[in-house]
């Protein structure tokens, strides 16, 4: 795994260095936020996972994420923030973030995110591939939806779903292979993040608040709230 670290805290980078390398990961550390996103524009391919820090440098976590997924919609990224900081959090997650971190964090605690994040990653392309070879059309067909898990691409109401990420995608999927069934935001967070948030909801709220207003694009809205229980994906009633 080739792993792209911006983190301004020196001591921070030399610890994960160590465990990089246990694990036998290559790591590119950049302690200055232009030149972390430099470093990313000058391989925008190369990056199986990125981990930003928020407070950097020359330019900030969020800005640098907003630029990366101007250049990619698909590339893995973990932000990492103060305890304190909900809504810097929130914040980084509807820019485009796929799971946060807290500091101080665990070095284990960072290396299980890496993993489950890079396996679901590894899981998407794969079960793409294989319905692919099984169906050249679409995975899932509902009244109005169409996803095909090969290209990524989301048709809602004959017209393309833009700029999906990669968690905004796989929680679309999520909910429409399983139309009008409800899931809860803990099932949500088992499901399309691959391990336990304890507890902590705000990035299915957040993920959810983004996907929806890039549903509203296209037409009325198809994700709905089941008030005190989650979500659902429900067509059958839109014009």
């Amino acid at each position: 795994m080739k792993i792209l670290m911006i983190e301004d805290n020196q001591s921070v980078c030399e610890m994960m260095e160590m465990f990089f390398l246990k694990e036998d990961w290559d790591a590119l550390f950049k302690q200055d936020g232009k030149e972390g996103l430099d470093a990313f524009l000058t391989q925008p391919n190369a990056w199986d996972i990125i981990t930003l820090d928020l407070n950097l440098p020359t330019m900030d976590g969020i800005q640098i994420c907003r630029e990366i997924r101007k250049v990619s919609k698909t590339v893995p990224i973990i932000m990492l923030t103060a305890k304190d900081s909900e809504s810097d959090q929130v914040i980084g997650l509807e820019m485009g973030a796929d799971d946060y971190v807290t500091k101080p964090f665990s070095p284990l605690t960072l290396i299980a995110r890496i993993k489950a994040l890079h396996r679901r990653a590894d899981l998407g392309h794969e079960e793409g591939m294989e319905s692919s070879a099984k169906n050249a059309d679409f995975e899932v067909e509902t009244d109005h939806l169409k996803i095909n898990t090969k290209t990524r691409e989301a048709f809602l109401y004959h017209k393309p779903i833009e700029g999906l990420t990669p968690k905004e995608f796989e929680l679309l999927y999520t909910l429409a292979k399983n139309p009008k069934q409800v899931f809860s935001r803990e099932q949500l967070l088992t499901i399309v993040w691959d391990y336990q948030y304890y507890g902590d909801e705000r990035t299915v709220d957040a993920h959810i608040k983004k996907l929806r207003q890039k549903i509203e694009k296209t037409g009325p809205q198809v994700i709905q709230t089941v008030w005190g229980v989650g979500y659902k994906f429900d067509d059958t009633g839109v014009e």
